[in-house]
């Protein structure tokens, strides 16, 4: 059996999205029944040089959403990073979702040597398409899906590795 470019992102990135906005929904749910405001969740870091909750989720999106679309031969959608609550930080995982389904296997399919060329701070990296996914996108959104599981965690949101997970 082989797995296609599109099964190993689009099916993958959709399903840790709603993921996370099923943690981001029981933050929300968490602040509401003690009585205080989501956003400090949305600021809330586990250290000081770390991003907080809100810029992991941000980050995470465009992982998702530029993955995808440089992998289609296609330019991200830019979205501004302007989301301070819960709420808007579940508008935005929405958003990405439905930009993910947008896509279909054809525009995926394929791209494994897909030449993809990304400006860093560090100066330009280049990429293969399955390279680019399975080192770079993959492990990036991972990485910032879990810290925010890690944020909400720390500031005593009841979730598990089953909310992280996910379940079929």
């Amino acid at each position: 059996m082989t797995i296609s470019m599109y099964q190993a992102s689009v099916p993958v990135l959709v399903r840790m999205l709603g993921n996370l906005k099923g943690l981001l929904e029981k933050g929300s749910a968490h602040a509401e029944a003690r009585k205080f405001d989501a956003t400090v969740l949305a600021d809330s870091r586990l250290f000081p040089d770390m991003f907080p909750l809100s810029r992991q989720v941000q980050i995470a999106t465009d992982m998702a959403k530029g993955g995808v679309a440089r992998l289609a031969g296609t330019e991200p959608p830019k979205f501004e990073d302007h989301e301070r609550t819960l709420t808007e930080l579940i508008a935005r995982v929405d958003k990405t979702i439905a930009f993910l389904q947008s896509f279909k296997p054809e525009q995926i399919d394929g791209s494994e040597s897909r030449t993809i060329t990304l400006q860093m701070r560090g100066g330009t990296r280049n990429f293969e398409g399955l390279g680019y996914l399975l080192h770079f996108v993959l492990p990036n959104f991972y990485f910032h899906v879990t810290t925010a599981y890690n944020l909400l965690r720390h500031n005593g949101v009841e979730i598990g590795k089953p909310d992280f997970l996910g379940r079929d």
